[in-house]
C-alpha cells in the first residue's frame, strides 16, 4: 500500500519538486479535500480559506450543481479536448455567457478562447491591440500584475518577477497608477501630458492596459474619476483600452465585470480564473467586434477547447447570474467585510483597502503583514500577502461562503492581528 504523504512529510516536495515553489513556503500544508469556503488538510485539520485560489474560486469550492453536472459530461464521453472545434460544450457555454453576462449589460463582445491561463490572454489581447493599431508602445501601470509570460510580464510592474525573464522586454512605457502621487496630482493627468508632448520620450501608444483593482499590486483601486479620463485619454489617443479583469472579474468586486457602473467600456478584456466556475483552467478575450481583425489561427493554442472548463462555466453563469440575487448576497457580505477591516485597521493603525469582496489590511511594515499571516494559519485561516512589499493581508473568501463562517473568520482574523501586533 502507498504510505500517504502528509505536511509531517514535506521531504518529497524538498527532493523532487522545484524551488519555485511558492504558496506552499508560507503554509506548509498539503490539503487533501475541500467544501465551499472549509479546507482540510491531510492531518485533518479544518481552515477557512480566505484566498479562493488567488480568485480561481468566486463560488467556492465543489459547488454541488457543477460537480454533477461535470461527472454527467464525464461519464457520458463528452468530449475533453476540441482545439477550436464546435462542440455542444461551447455552444452552451456561449449562449449562456451571451444571454446572462452581455446582453443584460449592453455589451457587444466577440468571445476569443485562449490558452487556459490568465497570461494567455493578456498575450492575445496584447498582439490584437499592435496588430489593429500598427503600434508597438504598450501603456502600462505601476503596481500592475498581468501575468508571467514575456509580454504579459513586460507590463507587469513587480521587479522580482521581471528579473526572472532574463532578458529585455521592451515596448512598455510605464505610467503612475491612480493615487500613485502622495500629494494627490493626478495620474492621468501625467499620462495625457507626456503623451502630448513630442519630446517626452513616450512613443503614442497602441494599447493602454489596466486593473481597476490592482490586486497583486496592493488592492490599490481606482477612481471613476480616473478611469473616465484614462478612457477620454485612450480615445484621444487612438489607443485601445484594455481591463485585465482576470483577478477582479467574475464578481469578485460585486458585479461581474469590476468597471460595471463607472461609465467606461473597455475595448478588450481579459477574463480567466473564475471564468469555469470551478478551478478548471479556462481564459477568455472580449473584443469589441471591429477590432476582431484576426486571420484564422493567427493566434492559436492546443488548449483552448476545454469542454470540462464550459460544462462548469455555464453552470455558474446560469446558477448565479441569470438574477441579481447572488450580486445582492455579495454585496451584504462585501459591507460586513468592509466595516470589519476598516474596524481592525483603527485598532492596529493600518488601512484599509480594496472593494467588493477583495479587500485587505495594509500595514506598517511586510514584517507585521508576515506576523499576521502565521498568526491567521494558526488560528485556521488561509490568507496571502500582496502589495510593493508585501505589507497588504489579503482577503478574498468565497462570494458563496456562508455568512456565519465570513463572521467566524473575521473573528479569528482580528484576534491575529491583535495578536501579530503586540508582539511587532
Amino acid at each position: 500500500m502507498t504510505k500517504r504523504l502528509t505536511a509531517d512529510r514535506p521531504d518529497v516536495y524538498e527532493r523532487h519538486e522545484s524551488n519555485v515553489r511558492y504558496y506552499c513556503r508560507n503554509l506548509g500544508l498539503e490539503f487533501s479535500h475541500a467544501k465551499n469556503a472549509t479546507i482540510f488538510s491531510s492531518c485533518g485539520r479544518t481552515y477557512i480559506d480566505m484566498l479562493s485560489g488567488c480568485g480561481s474560486l468566486n463560488y467556492g469550492h465543489n459547488d454541488p450543481d457543477m460537480k454533477a453536472a461535470l461527472v454527467d459530461y464525464i461519464n457520458s464521453d463528452g468530449i475533453s479536448l476540441s482545439l477550436d472545434f464546435h462542440s455542444l460544450a461551447k455552444t452552451r457555454f456561449i449562449g449562456a455567457f451571451v444571454s446572462y453576462i452581455l446582453q443584460p449589460r449592453g455589451l457587444e463582445y466577440k468571445l476569443q478562447f485562449t490558452g487556459p491561463t490568465g497570461t494567455n490572454g493578456v498575450e492575445a489581447a496584447l498582439k490584437l491591440a499592435r496588430k489593429a493599431t500598427g503600434r508597438r508602445n504598450v501603456i502600462a501601470f505601476t503596481n500592475g500584475f498581468h501575468g508571467m509570460s514575456l509580454g504579459a510580464l513586460g507590463v507587469t510592474g513587480n521587479s522580482f518577477h521581471r528579473r526572472a525573464a532574463g532578458t529585455s522586454m521592451a515596448d512598455v512605457s510605464r505610467v503612475p497608477y491612480d493615487g500613485y502621487f502622495s500629494d494627490g496630482a493626478s495620474a492621468a493627468q501625467f499620462l495625457d501630458i507626456v503623451l502630448a508632448d513630442p519630446s517626452s520620450g513616450f512613443d503614442v501608444p497602441g494599447a493602454i492596459i489596466l486593473e481597476i483593482v490592482q490586486g497583486e499590486g496592493g488592492l490599490n483601486t481606482a477612481s471613476v474619476e480616473w478611469l473616465r479620463r484614462v478612457r477620454e485619454i485612450a480615445d484621444k489617443y487612438g489607443a485601445i483600452l484594455i481591463v485585465d479583469d482576470i483577478q477582479a472579474g467574475c464578481g469578485r468586486t460585486g458585479t461581474f465585470f469590476s468597471f460595471e457602473g463607472t461609465g467606461v467600456v473597455p475595448d478588450i478584456v481579459v477574463l480567466a480564473k473564475s471564468l469555469s466556475g470551478f478551478g478548471i483552467p479556462m481564459s477568455a478575450v472580449l473584443i469589441r467586434p471591429e477590432l476582431d481583425i484576426w486571420a484564422p489561427g493567427e493566434h492559436n493554442g492546443t488548449f483552448r477547447g476545454n469542454n470540462h472548463a464550459f460544462v462548469t462555466g455555464e453552470v455558474a453563469i446560469r446558477k448565479f447570474w441569470s438574477d441579481d440575487s447572488f450580486e445582492q448576497a455579495v454585496f451584504e457580505k462585501s459591507r460586513v467585510l468592509e466595516m470589519a477591516i476598516d474596524d481592525i485597521a483603527l485598532k492596529v493603525g493600518g488601512y484599509s483597502k480594496g472593494r467588493g469582496m477583495m479587500r485587505g489590511l495594509g500595514v506598517p511594515s511586510p514584517e507585521i503583514a508576515k506576523a499576521i499571516q502565521e498568526f491567521s494559519l494558526r488560528n485556521g485561516l488561509i490568507l496571502e500577502r500582496c502589495g510593493p512589499r508585501d505589507e497588504v493581508v489579503k482577503l478574498m473568501p468565497p462570494l458563496t461562503i456562508n455568512m456565519h463562517v465570513l463572521k467566524e473568520a473575521i473573528g479569528r482574523f482580528s484576534d491575529s492581528c491583535l495578536s501579530a501586533c503586540k508582539i511587532n
